[in-house]
């Protein structure tokens, strides 16, 4: 039997830390939750939870110095996840109540609000899995959102895996690679959400 996956979730001070830990010790990974990289260097693989406003997200990854972490991370190849808030982080930028927040750059994209009649997009909803997922089974897996801001696109794609509320299609899901991330919370979205941890940490195993 290998050794379980050790994973480090990121404590910039906005996240629903000890839910997503609880989901993936379920799903059998070891879990360390810290605001120090030196330690959080030491695992296999990062999440970048994230719940709250964007701009203060980011202002509180950067004072922890979890930017460079997560920059030289993802530089050395190695696996990282980004919760709700998290997976924004991981986009290029953010508009947000009039403020334009910068973000980690790592994927392609600006995080605005949604175009949609009634924000926000709360609850239950299925996804459409991008080209080739290794995260999505089929389009009848439902996940809990609760967000009013994200980032919309058109069409298909091999990395976006995507989900529309009142018209607006919106990206629900990335994968790049050993990067991941998702706008929806796994560690609420039942036993869909649990065997989408799972099928993360195969893929590092």
């Amino acid at each position: 039997m290998s050794d379980p996956v050790r994973v480090g979730i990121i404590d910039h001070g906005s996240g629903n830390l000890h839910s997503v830990g609880r989901a993936l010790r379920r799903v059998g990974a070891e879990v360390t939750v810290s605001h120090d990289p030196k330690t959080l260097r030491e695992t296999d693989a990062l999440v970048l939870p994230g719940v709250g406003a964007l701009a203060a997200g980011m202002a509180g990854l950067r004072a922890m110095g979890g930017d460079r972490l997560v920059h030289q991370w993802v530089d050395e190849g190695r696996p990282l996840l980004g919760i709700c808030v998290g997976h924004q982080m991981l986009f290029e930028r953010g508009r947000e109540r009039g403020v334009d927040v910068k973000c980690l750059g790592v994927l392609p994209g600006v995080v605005a609000k949604l175009p949609a009649p009634r924000l926000p997009h709360m609850g239950w909803n299925t996804v459409t899995p991008a080209t080739g997922s290794a995260l999505f089974r089929n389009a009848n897996e439902r996940f809990y959102f609760v967000h009013s801001y994200g980032v919309t696109v058109t069409g298909t794609s091999d990395h976006f895996t995507t989900a529309t509320h009142q018209g607006a299609t919106f990206v629900a899901a990335a994968e790049y690679g050993l990067v991941a991330s998702t706008q929806f919370h796994p560690e609420k979205s039942g036993m869909a959400g649990l065997a989408m941890l799972a099928r993360w940490l195969n893929q590092l195993s």
